[in-house]
Order: structure tokens, then C-alpha cells, then sequence
């Protein structure tokens, strides 16, 4: 028979097994799959065994609107949806890298864009991105961003989407900003390849900060393989389950074996594992 110290060592050491199994899902970009804005890219994740995917939207197409605002292609990414059970969770509007919501107007005209035509992927998350040029780089520059934000979320919540902020400050900041704001449209999407290899900080400690209730969705990558990097992948699960995260943890991991297909089933594999 199992003593009691026994007993309560396997308590303590469930969290991130039953209880985390049931909350986290795992996800993954189309870019990853090395097809952005492409429905096959549903397929391949179903093969591969990600249980959500993140749609590109891409930048603007001879049309003048997002590649994505096509309403044949978005009819074929929701039927390989249905057909191949993968749900859309997330997108992500990369035409943020190109115009600044610090400082571009037209960044509003993308951003109001980029809630429609999440909404009618019904995948709930629009992913903001302010990197290179485009990152909050001062306190100016993030008190800038404030206005903008406040448009884009009075859009998001008529749509009921989420705007998902993914940055380059610290948590802190992040929790101002999202106070200055004051819309529930608005939370952070975390990075904890970033916040690890570019930032310097720790992930766990900046989920613990944040909350369950100001994190949409996280990315989840490293420099190489999950688990054999800089990246404390086994922390920074142990922090969303402390918090009691529910969502999804989406891949956007490289391909250090240049297979692209093998490379994501081994990260998949991995995070299964933990989980």
C-alpha cells in the first residue's frame, strides 16, 4: 500500500497532469507549417496532432484589403475547420510590423480590418504585434498607443473579439496599459521564447504577475527544440496552472532539422508530454 507522504507527493505532482491536460491545448501558427494564410495548413496540423490554429492574415493583396479578407479563402479555411476538427483560435495581423499603432494611422484602418475578418473566422483572438520599428520603446511611445487601442477595442467588443496585445515590455507595464485602456477586449498574448532569449526575464515569474484574466494565449517557441534551450517550458506550465489558465499554448517554433512537418510533431510531442 502507498504510505501517506507516498499519497501526497502524487497529489503535488498532478497539476500538471490531469488538471493541466484539461485546461491547455495546444496550438500552432500556419507560418509554422510554412503556410501562411493557407488552408492546407489545417490539415497538417491534424496530422501532426495541434489541436488549434493561428490564420495569418497577410498583408495587402491587389485588392487593397488584407489577403485574408477574401471571402473564398476564408470559406475554405472555416470548411477545413469543420471537416478537419482544428479549430481557428487565433489570428494574427502581421501588416502591424509595416504600419505602427504608435504612430501610423493607418495601423486603425488594418486593425478594424483585421476584428472583421476574425470575427467571421469566429477565431475569437486577434493578435497585435508591436516589434522592430513598431515596438514600445519609451514610456511616451506606450502611452501613445493608448488612444489607438481604445478605438480598436470599442470594434473588438461590438465584434466580441479579443485583441491579443504581444509586446516587448515588461509585465508591469503591460498591466498599465491595460488599465489605461479599461476594456476586457484587451489582454496580453505572451511569448515566453521572447521574454526568455530577447528580454531576459522570466516567463513564470511575468504569468504569475499578469493573471488568468489579463492572458488571451501565449506563444510557445525557443531557439532550437522545446525543452533542450534557454526556455523553462516545465515553469512556465507550472505558472499557468497555478493561475488556472485555460486556452492555448501556440507553437511558433523553427525547424532546426529544416523538416518542417518533423520538427513541429517532435516540439508537439514534447509539450504533450508535460502536459
Amino acid at each position: 500500500m502507498l504510505s501517506r507522504r507516498n499519497l501526497i507527493a502524487a497529489a503535488l505532482s498532478a497539476p500538471l497532469g490531469a488538471a493541466g491536460r484539461a485546461r491547455i491545448k495546444i496550438g500552432a501558427m500556419d507560418g509554422v507549417l510554412g503556410k501562411r494564410s493557407d488552408p492546407s495548413a489545417v490539415e497538417i496540423a491534424s496530422r501532426l496532432g495541434v489541436e488549434g490554429l493561428q490564420v495569418t492574415l497577410g498583408r495587402v493583396a491587389a485588392d487593397g484589403h488584407l489577403v485574408m479578407a477574401n471571402a473564398a479563402l476564408q470559406g475554405q479555411f472555416l470548411a477545413n475547420s469543420k471537416q478537419y476538427k482544428v479549430p481557428l483560435v487565433a489570428t494574427y495581423i502581421d501588416i502591424l510590423h509595416v504600419n505602427c499603432l504608435k504612430s501610423d494611422p493607418e495601423a486603425l484602418k488594418w486593425g478594424a480590418e483585421g476584428i472583421e475578418i476574425t470575427r467571421r473566422l469566429d477565431a475569437k483572438i486577434l493578435m497585435l504585434v508591436f516589434f522592430g520599428k513598431c515596438a514600445l520603446t519609451s514610456r511616451a511611445e506606450m502611452d501613445a498607443v493608448v488612444g489607438p487601442l481604445k478605438e480598436l477595442c470599442r470594434e473588438a467588443e461590438k465584434a466580441r473579439i479579443t485583441l491579443g496585445f504581444e509586446n516587448t515590455i515588461p509585465a508591469g507595464d503591460d498591466l498599465r496599459i491595460l488599465d489605461q485602456v479599461g476594456s476586457p477586449a484587451l489582454k496580453v498574448w505572451y511569448d515566453i521564447g521572447n521574454a526568455t532569449n530577447q528580454y531576459n526575464v522570466d516567463p513564470a515569474q511575468e504569468i504569475r504577475q499578469l493573471g488568468r484574466e489579463r492572458i488571451c494565449q501565449l506563444h510557445f517557441k525557443d531557439k532550437g527544440y522545446l525543452g533542450e534551450g534557454a526556455v523553462n517550458v516545465k515553469a512556465a506550465l507550472a505558472a499557468l496552472n497555478d493561475i488556472r489558465y485555460e486556452g492555448y499554448v501556440t507553437l511558433e517554433t523553427n525547424a532546426p532539422s529544416k523538416d518542417v512537418e518533423e520538427d513541429l510533431r517532435r516540439n508537439v510531442k514534447y509539450l504533450r508530454r508535460l502536459l
